[in-house]
């Protein structure tokens, strides 16, 4: 064989490999745009760990997901998932887009907001409509982790995971209430007992249901404490809208028919409970009052309270307001 005919034979040879090798990668393409294009089962939310991509797509392979080592290079090629609870928005979606997201989309939080004089009661109704919690379940963990019947939550805004169920929800909200408190409590009282401070808060949420602004707060507190002083009862509509009679009017017949130690008309001193829960300037408010002689207040055509030293100055702001 000629030098000729052997670098003939060379050259088509090469040409043979570089044809196969030309047709293996166009079906390779193929078939990888194939199996991208393939649908993928999914929850419309789902848990992804703060992990490596491959300890992620076996988290995924474990969850009921038909991802393979081939999801895992090209996920690897696109960046590392965002850790938390990922929204993907879709029950049905091809392998690349649902890849896609893991690595671009924000975690999804939800948004909780619990308002001050607000009862337990309704945050916990509202929860459970809003976020499909078992209301029950939250009222059992509650009184799991808080020594308070009442106020045991801050009033704030509260940006928690999707998803985080009923018993690390609360954990989560009374954990922060609580640091709060002894926080508080060790600077102002020196110690923080949760018997004497269920005490503080319970004059708070009185003082929460029934001042107009953050600057009536430690007046009315002054107003409590000098009427407790004397050994009067407190007579305040506030402390009887307690848990499902939070936003109720207070009538003669709530008054006749309520004999809990909520309704300050019939029971002498202060609830044995707090009545809501409680801003931190209610609470500071409770500790410490204003200095007054004050023993009434009532409130004015401007939506504020007028203060008074005596009944008969009572009666007449009374009379002004009608």
């Amino acid at each position: 064989m000629t030098n000729k005919t052997i670098k003939k034979s060379f050259v088509t040879s090469l040409i043979a490999s570089i044809t196969w090798l030309e047709i293996f990668v166009f079906s390779f393409i193929i078939t990888l745009a194939l199996y991208m294009t393939t649908s993928i089962d999914t929850k419309k939310t789902i848990l992804i760990p703060d992990k490596n991509v491959t300890q992620i797509i076996s988290h995924l392979h474990k969850k009921g997901y038909d991802l393979s080592l081939i999801d895992e290079q090209i996920l690897k090629y696109m960046g590392k998932p965002i850790p938390g609870w990922v929204s993907i928005g879709k029950s049905n979606i091809n392998r690349l887009e649902f890849l896609h997201k893991l690595t671009t989309t924000s975690s999804h939080i939800n948004k909780i907001k619990l308002i001050p004089g607000e009862t337990l009661e309704i945050f916990f109704q509202e929860l459970s409509y809003k976020y499909d919690y078992n209301k029950s379940e939250l009222f059992q963990y509650y009184n799991e982790y808080s020594p308070y019947k009442e106020a045991g939550i801050l009033p704030d805004t509260y940006f928690v995971p999707y998803g985080i169920r009923e018993r690390n929800l609360i954990k989560y909200l009374t954990r922060v209430a609580n640091k709060k408190y002894k926080k508080i409590s060790t600077k102002y009282l020196g110690d923080y007992n949760t018997t004497k401070f269920n005490r503080i808060l319970t004059i708070a949420s009185v003082i929460q249901k029934e001042a107009a602004s953050n600057k009536e707060m430690p007046i009315v507190s002054s107003v409590i404490y000098n009427r407790l002083k004397k050994h009067m009862r407190l007579q305040m509509d506030g402390t009887l809208n307690y848990g499902k009679y939070s936003h109720i009017k207070v009538t003669p017949q709530r008054i006749d028919d309520d004999n809990t130690t909520y309704n300050t008309y019939k029971h002498r001193g202060l609830p044995k409970y707090p009545v809501c829960c409680i801003s931190i300037k209610a609470i500071k408010s409770a500790i410490k009052p204003a200095k007054t002689d004050y023993l009434y207040f009532m409130r004015n055509k401007h939506g504020y309270h007028d203060f008074t030293t005596s009944y008969k100055k009572h009666r007449a702001n009374i009379k002004k307001a009608k």
